[in-house]
């Protein structure tokens, strides 16, 4: 934007007026639809005469684009473009046709010399008056003609709420929640393309929100949050401001703005795309050029993150980045040749949990950490917020939420500490937890012990008595420490007994907050009716998937333990592998193997996924599956009922191997045991065996099933449920009978598979899905007969009519005939409202 802005200020005012200034022709106080703008010269001029709308092209462009600027100043520094995505390409001969007008449906619209619309303003809301007018604070507004009334409520719509790349007093950077209008800068691509460039300065929405500025994806520079003085990443001027700050942040909107004190200076914020800056200017009239008043980032230390986690960044220092005081760096190495981003670590691990013996450091005049994982509590005191942070073994951090006044509120962060660095005299202060003999807590217990000193008795009774009332204090305590070693010898003995029955690795909670970015939703990777599943890094790089069980959760304490070790016991290439899992304070959470291809739903229902499983691939993906059923019922150490098998649950490797996942609805029966019933029905309906859906009697036959359900599904491509006829409504199922009995199966194979498929293959996985659907359990074959019937060339029994359902799909929750509760998934999510296992 060189012409507009100060980098570019080595072009000379005559120059500058050289290529923008033309008189104008006619000056209109607004628009109507009978009175539009001409691009002939002609511009709409604020009441007050400060600003001015019109036609322009920048600098050597010939496109066309409407703007707004100053009109009291020589240097024309566009503050506005209305289509500046959209330009009107240059044509000299027929510019004059351009014009900015209201259309019939009271939409501000810009035309071309063709009467085509290349901008509007798209409002819904129909208006018999429309007025466009230009306020004396540089926004345009389209508003209700008849109506005398300039409260920003009645506006119809305002450039305010399309800024480009400049920040004016009283605009308003942020959210407008209740509108769901996100307000945000972004520069120019060049001085003469004021089209949207790749630096963006906006409102970062968290617990405790922050202004951020972009480059791309990537973020540059962090404000940090609002503590009442103003952002703790700002430092205190040294100079009289020339502006006032404001910053709301409720239900209705979270926004920045600024007012100028005096009324009579110009100064403005924008982005340069060209340096990568935000600046603040301000127009100096006796030379009449602007001067630069503040420019973000202003050293070193502005760039986001520049010391990695646990790393204090600190622009007086050399190096700039430090490790905090109580931590070291992660890797010495890199540290010591100034490669920064693996950060610091603890010197000495936490206590907590072992009689909360862990304390805090107070670390002042700090820009407080990125806020994303952190919470906030209004109406907290500080002692209140050093209490809270205590009993969180994943809390890090804490500080005052508003630093005015002595502090008040709080804010607590977990995990680690993100983009730190010191703010001259900034008043924040943080305060990070570490190990007691590096905290404030021990260094005011060394003051006191200097203070207080045993006086020196003279008088030998007194010496005597204070020895005797010593030895015999001893004794007591050396009996006290003795039984309350063997109370806790006890306790670690049973503790130790009970961990050992799960027999998997525990994981640290703060050690998988990390791992997935605090839960972040870019992390998630999907839901199921236990709750969300994660995508998460160890330190040692390995790729996991965490389930997370929601707090709502029906799922105790004591079911998710039995299935933590169910799933320690299985062990087959064909299941998901537990790696381990994570039980503290609320958390209950199982770490697998991740599996980067996901689901088997998401490329066999998918257009165009569905092309990438050639008939090889599906043929494997049957058979392993096939295999993974049978060590479930039969070659296991335990005989398990999985009880929810369906495509979701089909998990794909690198390799598209197939592992079955997800054993929450599991069943563990005896060796002897192949049947069982219960009074809650769970799981997903179109999955399910009619004895199953109906009467609650599960057994390894509804297993075969589902399996057969599932092998329908990976031959045709389709879903159980939604495949129709003319005469009825059908299932799958009931569609693969009827083409079966009209000996016609081949029309059920997915049409991707016309050239890959072999014929022979496919109507016997067809035949053997039909003999597993059979309406009585007795009559279907066990998982054993299924993997010899899929592998060998034996002759199969022809399938009698299958169990399946014609017309509406039952409700999610009714009463079976034998009184038991049916709770069931149409969504193809399981519902998992367990009973004890």
């Amino acid at each position: 934007m060189a012409f507009t802005h100060p980098f570019m200020l080595a072009i000379t005012i005559s120059n500058l007026l050289l290529i923008f200034f033309s008189q104008s022709s006619t000056a209109l106080d607004s628009i109507t639809q009978s009175q539009p703008l001409h691009d002939d010269g002609s511009t709409l001029v604020s009441n007050d005469g400060t600003f001015e709308l019109g036609f322009f092209s920048p600098g050597s462009s010939t496109n066309r684009y409407i703007g707004i600027w100053y009109k009291i100043i020589p240097v024309k520094t566009i503050v506005w473009v209305a289509n500046r995505d959209s330009p009107i390409k240059g044509n000299s001969s027929n510019i004059k046709s351009n014009m900015l007008t209201i259309a019939n449906d009271g939409n501000m619209v810009l035309l071309d010399s063709n009467n085509q619309t290349i901008w509007s303003t798209n409002i819904t809301s129909l208006t018999t008056h429309p007025l466009v007018q230009l306020l004396d604070t540089a926004n345009l507004v389209l508003k209700e003609g008849n109506k005398n009334n300039s409260n920003e409520e009645s506006f119809l719509w305002q450039s305010f709420d399309h800024p480009c790349d400049t920040l004016l007093p009283g605009m308003k950077l942020g959210w407008d929640l209740k509108k769901g209008i996100e307000r945000k800068l972004s520069a120019w691509k060049s001085w003469d393309d004021p089209s949207s460039g790749n630096l963006t300065w906006g409102m970062l929405l968290s617990s405790n929100p922050e202004l951020v500025l972009r480059k791309g994806s990537d973020e540059y520079h962090r404000s940090g949050p609002w503590n009442g003085a103003g952002f703790s990443g700002q430092p205190v001027l040294r100079i009289t401001p020339i502006v006032d700050t404001k910053f709301v942040n409720d239900s209705n909107q979270v926004y920045y703005s600024y007012t100028l004190r005096n009324k009579s200076v110009i100064s403005i914020t924008y982005l340069n795309q060209t340096l990568v800056h935000r600046k603040r200017i301000t127009w100096i009239p006796e030379n009449k050029t602007w001067r630069v008043y503040e420019s973000v980032p202003r050293d070193e230390c502005d760039p986001y993150n520049p010391c990695g986690p646990n790393g204090n960044c600190m622009v007086n220092e050399t190096p700039i980045c430090q490790c905090l005081e109580g931590f070291e760096p992660k890797s010495p190495q890199n540290w010591n040749t100034f490669e920064w981003t693996q950060g610091c670590v603890h010197r000495e691990p936490w206590s907590c949990g072992v009689k909360n013996e862990d304390g805090f450091r107070r670390f002042a005049s700090m820009k407080v950490p990125d806020t994303r994982s952190s919470w906030t509590y209004g109406n907290m005191a500080l002692e209140d917020c050093r209490i809270k942070c205590l009993k969180n073994c994943s809390c890090m951090a804490y500080s005052n939420l508003d630093i005015r006044e002595g502090g008040s509120g709080c804010s607590i962060w977990f995990g680690d500490l993100i983009d730190l660095k010191l703010v001259q005299a900034s008043q924040q202060d943080l305060y990070i937890r570490m190990a007691i003999s590096g905290s404030d807590e021990e260094d005011t217990r060394k003051k006191k012990a200097l203070v207080i000193t045993i006086p020196l008795v003279s008088v030998i009774t007194i010496l005597l008595l204070v020895v005797f009332l010593y030895i015999y204090m001893g004794k007591r305590k050396h009996k006290g420490k003795e039984s309350d070693a063997k109370n806790m010898v006890s306790t670690e003995k049973k503790d130790e007994e009970e961990n050992q029955d799960f027999e998997l690795p525990f994981f640290d909670l703060a050690l998988i907050f990390n791992a997935t970015n605090g839960f972040s939703e870019d992390n998630k990777l999907g839901e199921g009716g236990f709750g969300p599943v994660y995508k998460g890094t160890l330190q040692d790089g390995r790729d996991v998937a965490i389930k997370r069980l929601s707090r709502s959760s029906t799922q105790g304490v004591k079911e998710f333990k039995n299935e933590v070790i169910l799933c320690a016991k299985l062990q087959h290439r064909n299941l998901v592998k537990v790696l381990g899992c994570c039980v503290q304070e609320e958390e209950k959470m199982l770490l697998y193997e991740y599996m980067p291809n996901k689901s088997l739903d998401s490329f066999l229902f998918d257009s165009t996924q569905s092309k990438l499983l050639d008939w090889s691939k599906r043929f494997n993906i049957i058979c392993a599956i096939a295999h993974g059923l049978l060590y479930l019922h039969q070659d296991s150490r335990l005989r398990i009922i999985h009880r929810d098998l369906k495509a979701s649950n089909i998990l794909l490797d690198d390799d598209m191997n197939p592992k079955i996942s997800d054993f929450g609805l599991a069943r563990l029966c005896g060796d002897d045991q192949i049947e069982g019933n219960t009074n809650r029905v769970v799981g997903t309906y179109d999955y399910m065996a009619p004895e199953y859906a109906i009467d609650g009697l599960f057994s390894i036959k509804s297993d075969v099933f589902s399996f057969g359900v599932l092998l329908l599904e990976i031959v045709s491509g389709k879903k159980n449920r939604g495949v129709t006829s003319t005469s009825d409504t059908y299932n799958l199922i009931g569609h693969a009978w009827r083409l079966w009995k009209d000996d016609d199966p081949t029309k059920l194979i997915d049409i991707c598979l016309e050239e890959s498929c072999v014929v022979s293959e496919v109507l016997r996985c067809i035949q053997v899905g039909l003999l597993c659907l059979q309406l009585h359990p007795n009559d279907r074959p066990n998982m054993a007969s299924v993997v010899v019937m899929l592998t060998n060339e034996t002759i199969l029994a022809q399938p009698k009519e299958p169990g399946f359902f014609i017309g509406k799909a039952i409700p999610s929750e009714v009463e079976s005939s034998t009184g038991k509760e049916i709770f069931v998934s149409v969504n193809e999510m399981s519902i998992s409202l367990l009973d004890a296992r």
